[in-house]
């Protein structure tokens, strides 16, 4: 069955008013903008769907961003309010009070998960200042694999692309009339500085096929993306907890 990225675009905007009208009735959306096709599309789709006065831009650099230009793109395409939170002595301090704390430990994992973290608690800062709700960015893709950070850039209060892959979040962004620039640029985490294709091992491309087909023919690269998945599926359930006279266990070590 083919994409219908025109059918699919048109449903998700409803969703999105639907979703406002009953769990945040006059609220503004809160979108962290990165300049890249996710937050771009979620950015666009709720400016169709809510208007330009109720959605709030949130750039989130740490330190100096280099592709920054193509956030303030994205902001003055839309003509949506915007603003600038630099993150890096926030990410700084409090890995420098931790690792006295540890008396020098800080493992390399926490300093690539720190950042996401302390994004999205800028992000609820700005929705409980504004009247907003946070807009999650992730893409089914990303989710497959577990290529998102816990509490971070996974967290947030409504999530219109989740069941959609990287694929698919393209054909609509062209459909919402976004530059090209947005809808094609290199996918990076911003964290540390490699693309997600690196940091993954294989193209999303071949990533979206097997999702959505089953079928992908280096049986190498199947065998990485089953264990991927297998590993982070956890991060997309909900909090285990214990039930008063049962046991709900947890089923695997959490370390992202």
């Amino acid at each position: 069955m083919s994409f219908n990225a025109k059918e699919t675009k048109d449903r998700l905007v409803q969703w999105i008013r639907d979703w406002f009208e009953i769990n945040g009735k006059g609220c503004n959306a809160i979108v962290g903008i990165s300049g890249g096709k996710d937050s771009s599309v979620v950015a666009a789709l709720c400016v169709e769907a809510l208007g330009k006065n109720r959605v709030i831009g949130v750039m989130m650099p740490q330190g100096v961003q280099s592709d920054i230009e193509y956030s303030q793109m994205l902001c003055n395409h839309l003509g949506i309010e915007n603003y600038t939170v630099n993150i890096f002595d926030a990410c700084r301090d409090i890995k420098h009070e931790i690792r006295d704390a540890l008396s020098g430990k800080w493992s390399k994992q926490s300093a690539t998960n720190l950042p996401a973290r302390i994004r999205m608690a800028t992000l609820y800062a700005f929705a409980q200042s504004m009247n907003g709700r946070v807009a999650n960015t992730c893409n089914l893709s990303e989710d497959w694999v577990g290529y998102a950070t816990r509490y971070g850039d996974s967290a947030g209060d409504f999530s219109p692309l989740s069941d959609l892959t990287v694929t698919e979040v393209k054909a609509i962004g062209r459909v919402l009339g976004l530059p090209t620039e947005l809808i094609e640029k290199t996918p990076t985490d911003g964290l540390c500085g490699k693309t997600d294709e690196d940091n993954l091992g294989f193209t999303y491309e071949v990533l979206d096929e097997y999702i959505r087909t089953g079928e992908c023919k280096d049986k190498v690269v199947r065998q990485i993306i089953d264990e991927m998945h297998e590993k982070n599926v956890f991060k997309l359930a909900p909090m285990p907890k214990f039930i008063s006279g049962m046991w709900i266990e947890a089923g695997m070590e959490l370390d992202d």
